[in-house]
């Protein structure tokens, strides 16, 4: 028995060449010390069934790419992932997907590892990315038996900590659009998430610059300071 396959749970059956496909995943490594321009980053929206975190299901995945210090426009990634669990009326939508679209949406299992294929080895930005990150951990170990590595930064974590004369900390991406004035055309898809969450990472790099924080990794140690403090009792 290969290691591989022992890191497969027996009860995830893919096929060989979903396998293979597999083992050609780039090793996964720890925030760099480039620069945030040099940075590939990968920001992801997920849509799901619900929010439970272990009985709710991704309907969707969007996601765009920011690389060279911008959103490049020719790396995106939509899907939506059938779910079968799913009992709706043809009068219902989640998230703006009908259930003849779901019906007619990706096996799960193909999807995820498009993504993760579209992914590579480029650590991941979502806004609430806790939830994205269980959701997707959990989609990936389900259909795939694939373990994700990836390390992620949350948005809503990097806008109180370089903006904090905003004073909005609990807020959602919808405040934080408003208080940064832009314009966003469409909400609540995950495609359309992901680009408002994309631009509001490339203004929040760019006051990264401006507090002398250059690199994923030196942003990945201020949010951890950050929130540190945060949890630190005040007397």
């Amino acid at each position: 028995m290969s290691l591989f396959s022992w890191l497969r749970p027996a009860s995830v059956a893919i096929s060989n060449e979903q396998q293979q496909r597999l083992k050609r995943l780039p090793t996964v490594v720890e925030l760099s010390e480039c620069s945030l321009r040099e940075q590939r980053w990968v920001v992801l929206d997920l849509e799901t069934t619900g929010l439970n975190l272990n009985k709710d299901r991704v309907l969707s995945i969007g996601a765009v790419v920011i690389e060279d210090g911008a959103i490049d426009f020719s790396q995106q990634f939509e899907r939506t992932l059938q779910c079968d669990e799913l009992k709706l009326g043809p009068s219902v939508l989640i998230h703006g997907l009908g259930p003849s679209a779901i019906a007619a949406g990706s096996d799960p299992a193909h999807a995820l590892l498009e993504f993760m294929e579209f992914v590579g080895d480029s650590p991941l930005l979502a806004f609430h990315a806790p939830f994205d990150r269980h959701m997707l951990g959990r989609a990936l170990k389900d259909h795939l038996g694939y373990k994700l590595h990836h390390p992620f930064l949350d948005v809503a974590d990097l806008a109180p900590l370089l903006c904090p004369q905003a004073n909005i900390r609990e807020a959602g991406l919808d405040e934080w659009i408003e208080w940064f004035k832009l314009e966003v055309f469409e909400r609540h898809n995950a495609s359309a998430d992901a680009l408002a969450t994309a631009e509001l990472a490339l203004i929040l790099f760019s006051r990264a610059r401006q507090q002398q924080i250059h690199s994923p990794l030196n942003l990945q140690q201020r949010v951890s300071q950050w929130k540190r403090r945060q949890r630190a009792p005040s007397f």
